[in-house]
């Protein structure tokens, strides 16, 4: 009860109607603009983290979790390291694979691409690519029939459909009386997948495992082993025990993680970067509670000076104006958290709205790998973000709170 009226007191200066509101309206933009503030950079951090989870998901469903491959491009004696593999703990699916650059034309068109050749009973197992098609079966895919699935922007750039042909040319020649001539064979295209992400939509074609054996004259052996892991995110951990297990000799392991490094620690890296920058928009936001207690204040000298004829020491006045503060702040931050989270929860909807209503598109999936601006929120981004701003706003507090303290109350009745 003794502190009841400097509560009071610090809430109704926020609500003064004195010169038209000018201090309310003033703290009411106070709270606005470090509404906005907070608000901004928790949907930056989630927009950062749904992609990363994103790319992560999208990356997981086209490729191998960890690979076993040959010192010198093959495995000759692949069916045994197959085996072991696939009784490994925490390991679900152990399948071959062939894998190599290509040239593929149709008509005068020509594209690099890796093909990769699989068995289709066991590819399944592997990954979900076989749920990302668009056209076609997996089992389309048989032993001798020269059939191929192209990703979607690979089909696009030859410019060929299900049902036509495409010709795919090894990276190594034959030699012939003739001289050295490219190894080519014609495919017929009995499907098409679309993944989601342009790397593999642009860059991977599928055959049957014995057609690319025959084409790139690897006999028996195969490129590797592709692993399937029922922890992806232990995918470092578990493919060096493997390695342990197998021996390691002949062979050296991969995750995915070592493949796409540079794709999450970029996320990382421009997640710090705007989190420092952004920050600096709340700081902003912030000190503007500086300007507005220092404006309340001014106003208020009188009834300072009042307070302090009627036994307010120095510590109550500094209590008043510093409720004020925190109140903004209080009011700012749980304001932008809200608006932020219910932003990022909806954003793919808002952005989808804005694109039709500019007829535009802002991700190109050829830059970004993916066509949608994904959002998802963090509890501990969001604490962290209140938490900094409601500091710097307690700590604009600090100055204004402090002045009006000190404030002689013969100093501030002299003049009325």
């Amino acid at each position: 009860m003794a502190r009841a009226y400097e509560w009071i007191i610090g809430t109704r200066h926020l609500r003064s109607t004195h010169r038209r509101g000018f201090v309310s309206f003033v703290a009411l933009m106070s709270v606005a603009g470090l509404t906005l503030g907070v608000a901004t950079l928790i949907v930056v951090l989630s927009v950062m983290n749904g992609f990363e989870r994103e790319l992560r998901s999208r990356i997981l469903s086209v490729t191998s979790h960890a690979t076993v491959m040959g010192l010198h491009g093959s495995l000759p004696e692949w069916k045994s390291i197959q085996y072991a593999a696939a009784h490994f703990p925490g390991v679900t699916a152990a399948v071959p694979y062939i894998e190599s650059e290509s040239l593929l034309t149709n008509g005068k068109r020509v594209t690099g691409s890796m093909v990769r050749g699989v068995l289709p009973e066991e590819e399944r197992r592997a990954t979900g690519l076989a749920q990302h098609l668009k056209a076609g079966r997996l089992e389309d895919l048989q032993k001798g029939r020269y059939n191929v699935i192209l990703g979607s922007a690979l089909a696009r750039a030859l410019d060929v459909q299900v049902g036509g042909n495409v010709i795919v040319m090894a990276p190594e020649g034959t030699a012939t009386p003739l001289g050295v001539m490219p190894r080519m064979r014609p495919f017929h295209v009995t499907g098409i997948f679309e993944s989601g992400m342009y790397e593999f939509d642009n860059g991977l074609a599928l055959v049957h495992m014995d057609d690319a054996a025959k084409l790139y004259h690897l006999g028996p052996a195969v490129t590797g082993i592709r692993i399937a892991l029922t922890d992806p995110l232990r995918a470092p951990s578990a493919v060096r025990e493997l390695a342990l297990a197998l021996g390691g000799e002949g062979f050296y392991v991969s995750d995915w993680t070592r493949k796409h490094a540079n794709f999450f620690r970029s996320i990382q890296s421009t997640k710090s970067m705007m989190f420092v920058i952004l920050l600096m928009i709340v700081a902003v936001a912030a000190f503007n509670i500086v300007a507005t207690l220092v404006m309340i204040v001014k106003e208020k000298q009188t009834d300072i000076a009042i307070l302090r004829t009627l036994g307010a020491g120095p510590p109550n006045v500094l209590g008043v104006f510093a409720i004020q503060g925190v109140t903004i702040g209080l009011a700012g931050t749980a304001l932008g958290a809200g608006l932020g989270v219910l932003v990022a929860h909806n954003l793919q909807s808002i952005v989808g709205g804005i694109e039709k209503l500019l007829s535009t598109q802002f991700l190109d999936a050829s830059v970004y790998y993916m066509s949608d601006l994904p959002g998802y929120v963090e509890g501990m981004d969001v604490l962290q973000v209140c938490s900094v701003a409601f500091l710097l706003c307690a700590l604009a507090t600090l100055y204004p709170a402090w002045r009006a303290s000190r404030m002689a109350p013969a100093e501030a009745l002299r003049h009325d």
